[in-house]
């Protein structure tokens, strides 16, 4: 039995702490909502995964020394935007044998930095790893055979990642490539926007297949260009990632670009979706960075118009479709 430390009580970080505690492992969840505190504590319940029982040996806490204490890992499982400020107020309680393992997915939003960078500017001293690949929360929660892979720079972290995880249900794979990791889970959120605008305009399959496949391009011009590698994206947590996001009923991305293409405003999609969007986090971010490394991505600019300048979204469909032709 090993004591694990989770971040963050949203639908992910429950739904990993179900699958490890299942495995026989103890897990302490941090949250900042006494509603949700009590909720795991005394009903073994998730607001956000309303139809699993919680495992007794998970227990939660706003009490970031108690969480952290005595645990062999850390996973840090909040919106990207407040990753920083959550890890400001634990980081004094972290030892030097305590790996952070982030599985937020995203940038922050005022630097534009990767979480991996977040991490490093924060704890500088600490290893850390991040966690991604083509996962939903229910389907996790539920022993959903799924494929994860663990990207860090430290060979330690990776073996005690595979150890802890590893199993008939989660397969998880390594690489080195953290950059490449991180981008390939902050972009694919914003593609399933997009196509989930596309199936709020009734649109069809064929829309659907080039939206993914041309979103998938620019993900992959953009995270060459920030120094990732290429092949990256055409893995599990970039196309992967990608094809889950874009297609899946779970995908809170794809049913918030849904509603915008029905004509609701985002924030009444907010408000009927009640979890963070980081794809509507991170929109303005992608576009600054396409500006910053002076890359193409139409797709990325047509959004951020529809959502910042007010490009109704049948209009963002004629100016993508009439762009000058060129090769593929």
């Amino acid at each position: 039995m090993k004591k694990i430390a989770v971040i963050g009580s949203g639908s992910w970080g429950v739904a990993l702490s179900v699958y490890l505690a299942s495995r026989g492992n103890k897990v302490k969840i941090w949250s900042f909502s006494e509603e949700e505190i009590n909720l795991i504590n005394n009903e073994k319940k998730c607001k956000f995964l309303p139809n699993i029982t919680l495992p007794e040996n998970i227990f939660a806490s706003n009490n970031f020394e108690d969480v952290i204490n005595d645990s062999e890992i850390i996973l840090h499982v909040t919106p990207s935007k407040f990753v920083r400020s959550t890890i400001k107020q634990y980081k004094s309680f972290v030892k030097d044998n305590q790996p952070v393992i982030m599985c937020s997915k995203g940038f922050e939003p005022e630097t534009e930095l990767t979480l991996d960078e977040v991490i490093k500017q924060e704890l500088p001293n600490i290893e850390y790893g991040i966690l991604s690949g083509p996962s939903h929360a229910e389907e996790v929660s539920v022993n959903v055979p799924t494929a994860l892979v663990i990207a860090s720079e430290y060979e330690d972290v990776i073996l005690k990642i595979r150890e802890i995880f590893s199993s008939n249900i989660i397969r998880i794979y390594s690489s080195k490539d953290v950059k490449g990791v991180e981008i390939g889970g902050a972009l694919k959120n914003i593609i399933a926007f997009c196509a989930g605008i596309a199936v709020g305009l009734n649109l069809g399959d064929n829309t659907f297949a080039a939206l993914a496949t041309r979103g998938l391009v620019e993900i992959t011009r953009l995270g060459t260009a920030m120094g990732a590698e290429e092949k990256t994206f055409y893995g599990l947590t970039g196309l992967g990632d990608l094809i889950v996001t874009c297609g899946s009923k779970h995908s809170r991305n794809r049913r918030a670009g849904e509603m915008i293409g029905k004509g609701f405003s985002i924030e009444e999609a907010k408000k009927e979706i009640g979890m963070t969007i980081e794809s509507v986090d991170n929109i303005d971010v992608a576009y600054s960075l396409s500006k910053k490394y002076k890359i193409e991505m139409p797709i990325v600019e047509t959004v951020y118009e529809v959502l910042y300048e007010g490009l109704k979204p049948k209009d963002a469909v004629d100016k993508l479709m009439t762009r000058t032709p060129k090769d593929e």
